[in-house]
């Protein structure tokens, strides 16, 4: 499990299973996902973890390890530490002491494992009977091997920083304390980094512009494509294409029912709200993530537009093309790939340095809130696409406009499909966003970030403001219809004000970006 479920849910689960109890399943937990090949890809990716630095590989007792961090553990836990904790970043697994009686438990641990193994034995004797099953053996005196047994970040990446053959190796009590995020976190910290660009060094060029940059105007042109569709909305309403396909006015749809015009603007305005909230995520995962390297930043951009774009192609199940809202996205579209052409090269971030462990565990609180939020819009997004794609309206929706689906139908046949493009997209709309909440609260919550901070709470009140707002002045006001945005709000407010210090760190004087 994550730091971001681990820490705030492991109170509860040894008031339930009893301490030691709930360690031991968490830890099983984990290395019975990790041992499948899929499993382990699903923790390396799930977690945001990344190949580290090849700067941090090395060797231990003549062995290979990509990273020269791991741990060190009885013969008791190699079985499942082998298994669960080479997704989370751990670059080699030491099982000390081992004992004659330990042999049979160890090899069978080393079995299959996809991490190397060394073994720290108390004989002669051990060490041959397991040389065929274990990549290396260590040594007590081996001064290049560091047992640590403080949680600190800064400390173990000190220490990896400080000699090329240098390895780490946490005792178990470190994650217990840490959290199993640990070696992501120190791996970042020993991490060699460059300052990030700055506008200056983007050129007019548009073919020397780097994939940062095309991510960013992707986030201005949403936004600004948001408040055009919010003035639209406040103004007209409706524009020509729209007339042409109803074959109805404003005020023709005014006459048949007279809440019908508020219902639409009450659907336009939200999802006009959407795209700006989006804007706002791609803005900040553009400038604050890819530009400074973070491959988890692309991958959250990436994944988010992959549910975003495809949405367009609503219209073949509904049969209305909207010409603007297809414009922007062949505008759009070409940015966003390029946007996403190839990762990051370099490691361009600055990390804050640690700071209280109280103030990191009520972010991990609010980090949780946050991913709570995106997961719950993101449910939310998909049952308002597939209601707009089928039945269109939900309860509320009749009962504040006084009629049913039929006799809106009767009155033009065009309007029901009309209406449910809005509904449609909107749920489209709502669901990229979503992916872009979760992603960016569950990878990017690190110390002293206080672009992630600012980029949530843009993107909160960009999309719910303007939903709550709406549904008040056409006074549509079911709270069972509002009840999810109420809590989304009350999540997110919560959860951000949890993580502000933490994510709002200042870094110490020489460590800002240039």
């Amino acid at each position: 499990m994550p730091d971001w479920t681990y820490h705030p849910l492991r109170g509860a689960a040894a008031a339930v299973l009893g301490l030691r109890r709930s360690q031991r399943t968490a830890l099983r937990l984990l290395a019975s996902v990790g041992a499948r090949p899929a499993g382990a890809r699903l923790i390396a990716r799930g977690f945001g973890h990344r190949h580290p630095p090849k700067v941090l590989a090395g060797e231990i007792a003549g062995t290979p390890v990509t990273v020269r961090l791991g741990i060190s553990v009885p013969p008791s836990l190699a079985r499942d530490t082998i298994r669960a904790l080479a997704p989370l970043g751990a670059g080699v697994v030491e099982v000390a002491p081992v004992t004659a009686e330990d042999a049979r438990t160890v090899r069978e641990a080393a079995a299959g494992r996809s991490i190397p193994v060394v073994v720290r034995t108390c004989g002669p004797e051990t060490e041959a009977a397991l040389k065929p099953h274990v990549d290396g053996f260590t040594t007590s005196d081996d001064p290049h091997v560091i047992h640590v047994s403080d949680p600190s970040v800064t400390a173990a990446a000190t220490v990896l920083e400080a000699g090329a053959g240098t390895v780490v190796l946490a005792r178990p009590e470190v994650l217990v304390v840490a959290g199993p995020g640990w070696f992501a976190r120190v791996t970042e910290a020993a991490t060699p980094t460059e300052p990030a660009p700055a506008l200056r060094d983007v050129g007019r060029s548009p073919l020397r512009w780097p994939a940062w940059w095309w991510a960013l105007l992707v986030g201005l042109g949403m936004t600004v494509a948001g408040l055009g569709a919010a003035a639209i909305t406040l103004g007209p309403v409706l524009l020509w294409y729209d007339h042409d396909y109803l074959g109805m006015t404003l005020h023709e749809l005014h006459a048949a029912n007279h809440h019908l015009v508020h219902f639409l603007q009450h659907d336009r305005i939200t999802m006009a709200g959407t795209m700006v909230s989006i804007g706002a995520l791609y803005t900040g995962l553009a400038a604050g993530g890819i530009r400074r390297g973070w491959p988890w930043a692309r991958q959250a951009f990436l994944l988010s537009g992959a549910i975003g774009f495809p949405t367009l192609f609503y219209f073949l199940v509904i049969g209305f093309v909207e010409p603007l809202h297809t414009a922007a996205a062949l505008v759009l579209f070409p940015m966003f790939v390029l946007g996403v052409r190839r990762a990051p090269d370099r490691p361009r971030w600055r990390l804050a340095p640690e700071g209280p462990e109280r103030e990191r565990r009520r972010a991990l609180v609010g980090q949780l809130l946050m991913i709570l939020t995106g997961a719950g819009l993101f449910v939310g997004g998909a049952v308002i696409s597939v209601t707009g794609l089928t039945d269109v309206f939900v309860p509320s929706d009749l009962t504040f406009l006084g009629t049913d689906a039929h006799t809106l139908e009767a009155v033009n046949p065009r309007l029901v499909p009309f209406i449910a493009h809005d509904r449609a997209g909107f749920g489209g709309a709502l669901m990229s966003a979503a992916v872009a909440i979760v992603l960016l609260s569950a990878w990017g919550w690190r110390r002293g970030e206080a672009w992630v901070f600012w980029t949530l709470g843009a993107a909160a009140a960009a999309g719910f403001l303007p939903a709550v707002v709406v549904h008040g002045s056409i006074h549509y006001t079911d709270l069972l219809h509002l009840a999810p945005v109420y809590f989304g709000i009350i999540l997110t407010a919560t959860g951000l004000l949890l993580a502000r210090p933490y994510l709002c760190a200042k870094a110490p004087a020489g460590r800002a970006e240039g």
